[in-house]
């Protein structure tokens, strides 16, 4: 009779043991049908509205990605669930970069390119602010203005030979305000000393820039 009973004892933890491990095995299934599921809802929703909530989206890719790898562990047999993650996962990146290419901010004009190498990235934009030009920076952004000009000036047009012509007056019309602001002296001459420089390479080359257009329209 004793030796029954601890027989049906052994036999009692052993079904529950297998139980348990089936319910692990089942959550685990659950744990990644749902990631899949979730890369498949994503490339559905409308391109405006992940474009507003993608990081929201992305985190939310990372967190079921993530448990979906590590309920890999509690089932046995795990081939045609890793099979499952890894389509999906391939799925997700072809998507992503699709995305991404869709959401990248549009290229800058031809001008706006230009403005960016001259002062800096962002810095002058379709207002031509020279808000944030002071006594302090003046002289760093003449010198970059011109030396900027004089690594490029076989390169340009002569659109851009005009639009360079325009910004330098609007840096000139700044230095006019900015000198009342505490322009010291030294870099008062030290920009002096880039506008005699700035002057004929700009006479020259905006001219040679319209004779080679010139040319290459008899052609």
């Amino acid at each position: 009779m004793k030796n029954i009973q601890i027989l049906s004892g052994i036999l009692l933890i052993t079904l529950s043991l297998t139980s348990c491990k089936d319910e692990k095995q089942e959550k685990a299934k659950k744990t990644i049908d749902s990631y899949v599921t979730y890369v498949d809802s994503v490339k559905n929703v409308s391109a405006d509205n992940l474009k507003e909530n993608w990081k929201d989206v992305e985190a939310e890719y990372d967190r079921r990605a993530e448990n979906a790898q590590l309920a890999l562990a509690d089932i046995k047999e795990n081939a045609a669930e890793t099979e499952k993650i890894n389509t999906s996962k391939i799925k997700y990146e072809e998507f992503k970069n699709e995305m991404t290419t869709l959401f990248a901010p549009p290229a800058p004009s031809a001008k706006q390119q230009l403005r960016n190498a001259l002062f800096g990235e962002g810095k002058i934009g379709n207002d031509m602010s020279f808000s944030w030009v002071n006594a302090q920076n003046i002289h760093s952004v003449y010198q970059q203005f011109v030396n900027t000009v004089q690594d490029n000036k076989d390169k340009y047009s002569r659109e851009d030979w005009d639009e360079i012509k325009l910004m330098y007056e609007a840096l000139d019309s700044r230095k006019n305000t900015v000198e009342k602001e505490g322009l010291t002296s030294e870099d008062n001459r030290k920009i002096a000393g880039l506008k005699l420089k700035f002057a004929p390479m700009y006479t020259l080359n905006r001219m040679g820039a319209k004779s080679e257009e010139t040319a290459a329209a008899k052609k």
